[in-house]
């Protein structure tokens, strides 16, 4: 499985779609031999995974609903295997828990390196300043986001990082820092320093808000400053905010270059990072396969078709999420015009009646 992980996240070819199968091949099988659910899926299935020999074969892999890695522990190897623990930020009985091994966990960590590298997004050369609106790893060192974005203060060098969920001891809780984070961005602004913003875009969008009511003015960053987010586009209001718009007015709020607000789209149950390109559409690393399905029939739609999404990946060892259906409407388009090759995912919203509580709707109670 590793060798997959050391080609370019978006050198499609031949000889990567190879590299892909075969790990795909090598991680059902691993799984399907060790996973009781896995077994049990596979027989009822008819299914083998020596049968994943080209990518028409791939629609053919079976898979588990988001909702029972919320509902089960369903690790595969053994505890004393396991390195990292992760949990996504759902309330109670909602919560997923990723366990992973030392080769997964390396696999991951390349996996988003290399889809960041893919798309100019590291700098090991100049630091960068870090304003997180995520949980501080320190106190919630088990909690996806907040390992996910401390993850992504390593892809430049560091300078000064700053959380702005800070614990708080009287009410055993979080709460957003505002005071503090725009302190950090007027001494960043102030320096002149290259700055990333990471984490849930509707703080972000507060913070240049809260800044402005206290200076009058907005603030104004040295323009190779960038974004980051991921979470989901929730406005104060819990309205859903055009992603085309919101990018447009942070960029403008931080006198940055659009082209440099990202968001990036990921799920704790499955580790492949979608991350916007310079136009903002989130590309699909050669690392992971994405298919729409009829949310009827469940039948795959191909390209450019509305659906429940299908999130396929072979880095796991220790957990059987390889082929997950999500509760997430989107579609997945053939190319982007940005000129980087390969596939587009589009996530359209939550699918269901009663909704999944996912990271940026429990966050959210803190703004």
């Amino acid at each position: 499985m590793d060798a997959l992980f050391e080609t370019p996240a978006f050198a499609y070819s031949p000889k990567t779609s190879r590299a892909f199968l075969a790990a795909m091949r090598a991680a059902l099988d691993f799984q399907g031999r060790r996973a009781p659910v896995l077994k049990a899926l596979y027989k009822a299935e008819g299914f083998s995974p020596a049968s994943v020999r080209t990518e028409a074969d791939i629609p053919g892999i079976p898979y588990l609903f988001v909702a029972a890695l919320k509902e089960r522990d369903l690790t595969t190897l053994p505890y004393s295997k396991i390195a990292l623990e992760l949990k996504s930020s759902g309330t109670s009985g909602q919560r997923s828990r990723m366990q992973l091994d030392r080769g997964s966990l390396m696999r991951v960590r390349r996996m988003a390196w290399r889809v960041f590298e893919g798309l100019g997004l590291t700098d090991l050369e100049r630091a960068h300043d870090y304003i997180c609106f995520t949980y501080d790893p320190e106190v919630a060192k088990d909690l996806g986001t907040a390992w996910t974005d401390k993850l992504l203060t390593g892809f430049t060098a560091k300078g000064e990082i700053f959380y702005t969920f800070r614990w708080s001891k009287e009410k055993n809780d979080f709460y957003f820092d505002i005071d503090g984070a725009v302190e950090a961005l007027r001494r960043f602004e102030a320096a002149g320093s290259l700055v990333r913003l990471v984490g849930f875009p509707a703080f972000a969008l507060k913070l240049t808000e809260e800044f402005k009511r206290r200076y009058g003015r907005y603030p104004r960053l040295n323009r190779d400053s960038s974004v980051v987010t991921g979470g989901g586009w929730k406005t104060l209001a819990d309205e859903a905010l055009d992603k085309k718009v919101y990018r447009r007015i942070l960029a403008d709020n931080l006198g940055v270059p659009v082209a440099r607000v990202r968001d990036l789209f990921g799920m704790v149950e499955h580790g492949v990072p979608y991350v916007d390109c310079r136009l903002g559409n989130f590309h699909i690393p050669n690392y992971g396969r994405v298919i729409a399905r009829h949310p009827g029939t469940l039948e795959p739609l191909g390209f450019n078709k509305i659906g429940l999404l299908q999130f396929i990946t072979p880095y796991l060892a220790s957990y059987p999420s390889l082929s997950v259906l999500s509760s997430d409407f989107g579609l997945v388009r053939q190319k982007c015009s940005c000129g980087l090759p390969g596939p587009v995912l589009e996530i359209k919203g939550r699918a269901g009646v009663t909704k999944l509580k996912g990271c940026a709707i429990s966050a959210a109670t803190m703004l």
